[in-house]
Order: C-alpha cells, then structure tokens, then sequence
C-alpha cells in the first residue's frame, strides 16, 4: 500500500499542500497523512503515518524537505521505515529506498539538502550583522501585537485566552502580552490624570 504524506511550514501554504495532495493521488497513493506545522515542530500526522506503515508499504512524499529537517532526522525516520520492512518514494527524485541505489541516493540528496539549509542560514545571519552594522536592521515584525485590538475586542466578548489564541492564530502568550500592553497604557494613562 502506498501512504503519503504531505506538510507545510504555515497555514498560509494551503495552495502547497493542495498541490502535494494532488501528486500523491497521482502517483496512486491510497491513504494521505497531511499537516501544517514547522519541520522542527512536533509532526503528528508523520507519526501516525509512519505507525500505520506495514510490511511492503511505501511512504510516499512528493520532496525530501518535505519529510525531513536533516540528515540525522531522515536517518531515523529511514530506520523506522525499514524496521517495519517497509520503504520511501520520493516523488520529485524519482527515488525508492526499496532499491540499493535509492538508498545510496538518499542518503547523498540528504546530506546536500543539509549543507545547503547551512550555506543558507550563514547567509542569512551574515546579511543580518551586515544590516545590523549599517543600523539598517529592523528585525521582524511583531505580527501578535498587530492583532491586540482584536485581542481586547475578543477578550472583552468574554472569550478564554486559549480561545482567543486559537481564533485568531496566535499563541497564547501572545494574547497576554496584547492584554499586558493595554493594562500598563491604561494605568500610566490613570496614573497622569
């Protein structure tokens, strides 16, 4: 049986994962495990689909950074998967570690897509300090705090701090420190009066 999984970083990806859907129905996968969350982030439908793999199964994805964040995470999802004799396709690389030469070429492909996340990631904090040293650095937007007028406006409904988080895809901590903000402004406001 073919299973597939498909993933986005962020919710906003939708058109990718539709995408990912699409190929792995194409390529004649019967049973799609999909979520949106950060690879270094827990990945629960990766865990029940590789816990739903059997004897001559194929994990199915359409991209190798897909599945893992690096060498060492393939490695051990490699291992899970062939402990239950089962095996990995990989759609774009035409790959299958049910051949000797799609094992010796996945575990090349993973160890590049690793050095290159690092080139990458080297780039980007030279970029930065370069930035940073010019006083052209700004970091990035405080994207919660965009939304605390939302935040007091669902907090004064009466709505949990859990529920505001939820709805408007915050985090939880974020809806205090929107919550926070407001208290000390209105208290330095009274404090001046």
């Amino acid at each position: 049986m073919l299973i597939g999984y498909a993933r986005t970083s962020t919710v906003e990806q939708i058109a990718g994962l539709e995408a990912q859907e699409r190929d792995l129905r194409a390529a004649g996968v019967e049973r799609i495990y999909q979520e949106q969350t950060s690879a270094t982030g827990p990945r629960k439908a990766l865990t029940e689909a590789l816990d739903y793999l059997r004897e001559g199964d194929a994990l199915v994805v359409t991209k190798l950074d897909r599945l893992a964040r690096s060498v060492a995470d393939l490695v051990g999802i490699i291992k899970t998967i062939q402990a239950k004799k089962a095996s990995l396709k990989v759609l774009a690389l035409s790959l299958d570690t049910g051949t000797p030469t799609g094992k010796l070429m996945l575990n090349l492909l993973g160890s590049v897509a690793e050095f290159e996340r690092d080139l990458m990631l080297e780039r980007q904090r030279e970029g930065i300090a370069k930035a940073k040293a010019e006083k052209r650095y700004k970091g990035r937007k405080p994207t919660a705090m965009a939304k605390a007028d939302e935040v007091r406006r669902l907090a004064g409904q009466g709505l949990t701090r859990e529920a505001i988080a939820k709805q408007l895809g915050i985090g939880v901590a974020s809806v205090y420190r929107a919550l926070r903000s407001e208290t000390g402004a209105t208290e330095g406001r009274a404090q001046a009066n």
